[in-house]
């Protein structure tokens, strides 16, 4: 069995990780963690710092995360992609085509930080323009995907 697990170092990425080793931990399948760095989006002097650091930041994150599964006794590898997430966790699929795609729902609750109220209430607002215009990476997935989707809840209260 191969399971492909949308990781990207995220509190909820962590959550879904948790429920793969949980969930899965008798089947121990292959497990392809894909992680997506987006642009960041700036057109200001140092937007290629900003996207080298989150580059590294991610992809340190991920390959953590897989060596956690390798702890657990799974066989994990680490795909890191360069663009839109939906667009590239789909592209991944398609070419890879793993038995399950698992990704954690988005929630409202943000990472822990500095900035929490800032981040929550840009959350929500990014969050209803994607359900208007785009939609959110869920529910693209769930449309398009060519494989089952597990999308594991993140909700903590």
């Amino acid at each position: 069995m191969h399971v492909m697990l949308a990781y990207d170092n995220s509190r909820n990425a962590k959550i879904a990780l948790d429920a793969v080793c949980e969930l899965l931990s008798v089947l121990k399948p292959r497990i392809t963690l894909i992680s997506v760095v987006e642009d960041v989006g700036s057109t200001t002097a140092g937007v290629d710092e900003l996207f080298s650091a989150q580059y590294a930041e991610q992809k340190a994150g991920t390959e953590a995360a897989a060596a956690k599964l390798a702890i657990a006794g799974f066989n994990a590898s680490v795909l890191i992609a360069n663009g839109d997430a939906r667009k590239m966790i789909l592209r991944a699929v398609e070419e890879r085509a793993p038995d399950l795609l698992v990704m954690a729902r988005h929630s409202y609750k943000p990472d822990p930080g500095p900035l929490n109220f800032i981040t929550r209430k840009l959350d929500a607002l990014v969050e209803e323009f994607d359900h208007m215009t785009f939609g959110s990476t869920s529910a693209f997935l769930a449309r398009r995907a060519p494989c089952p989707l597990l999308i594991i809840p993140t909700h903590t209260d």
